[in-house]
């Protein structure tokens, strides 16, 4: 194991970790050798994913919490630091969406996105931010998106919040550098989840996919196509001694999406 990129001994918390990319992130960091601590809303989907993620000898230790409450948050903290003693890295994965033309999104459903994916991010955030200013050490990382780069259509709020989290991660960083405290952020791309499998079935849309996506990988079932596991690597690197002089960065793992505009033009 090279020390430079090892997370042995973490204390990690991820948010949203129980299904999709907060639950790759966090069996990524559990097989590595941390001592992870995974949180969402529904107490048996939870304790299932930490059942089933957690490798021999590991800890996986599920707490319960609602991203869009703040006090529920704070306790949270709380409640990590006081089991564990510390938080070494938190990784800020709730969110949730909705697709629809802009002018059809009620008060409700607005609430229900950005309440969860920016207001709870930055409550999370500054809940565990307290905690690593005082150790003066932590690293913070954002789940954003390609959003955040260019909007898609129809999912206008959840781009919102996402070029919210952008701007976030950037001012956190700002602030707490001088604690030692580093914030970053990881944007996936078009990336095969439970939740955007349907998408992904669509033909038409499949085709833009692999059309507005460069990088190719053969050795991968589908062509040009992002997987939660592709978050792991990177988001290693920002908790480890590696990455540590990196802080308000956004790192777009979309396999070149956002290179730049692919026009349908034959050469």
């Amino acid at each position: 194991m090279d020390e430079l990129f090892s997370v042995a001994g973490q204390v990690v918390l991820v948010s949203g970790a129980s299904r999709g990319i907060g639950r790759a992130i966090a069996q990524g960091f559990a097989q590595r050798g941390a001592q992870v601590v995974i949180t969402g809303r529904v107490a048996e989907t939870l304790k299932r994913t930490a059942e089933e993620i957690c490798p021999p000898g590991g800890m996986v230790r599920p707490m319960v919490c609602d991203a869009s409450d703040a006090k529920a948050l704070q306790r949270l903290a709380d409640a990590v630091v006081a089991e564990f003693g510390r938080i070494d890295t938190l990784v800020n994965c709730a969110g949730v969406n909705k697709r629809m033309r802009v002018e059809d999104y009620d008060e409700a459903t607005y609430d229900y996105i950005t309440n969860i994916n920016i207001r709870g991010a930055f409550f999370l955030a500054t809940a565990v931010g307290r905690h690593m200013i005082r150790a003066r050490r932590g690293s913070i990382i954002n789940i954003d998106s390609l959003n955040s780069h260019r909007p898609l259509k129809h999912v206008a709020p959840y781009a919102m919040s996402k070029a919210a989290m952008s701007s976030m991660t950037r001012s956190m960083a700002m602030e707490w550098g001088p604690y030692g405290v580093r914030v970053n952020a990881v944007a996936p791309g078009f990336t095969l989840t439970d939740l955007t499998r349907p998408l992904w079935n669509d033909e038409n849309l499949d085709r833009w996919r692999r059309e507005n996506t460069p990088l190719r990988r053969p050795d991968m079932p589908h062509e040009g196509m992002g997987y939660p596991e592709d978050m792991v690597g990177v988001s290693i690197f920002l908790a480890a001694k590696a990455s540590s002089f990196i802080t308000g960065q956004v790192i777009y793992v979309d396999g070149g999406t956002t290179c730049g505009l692919f026009w349908p033009l034959a050469v």
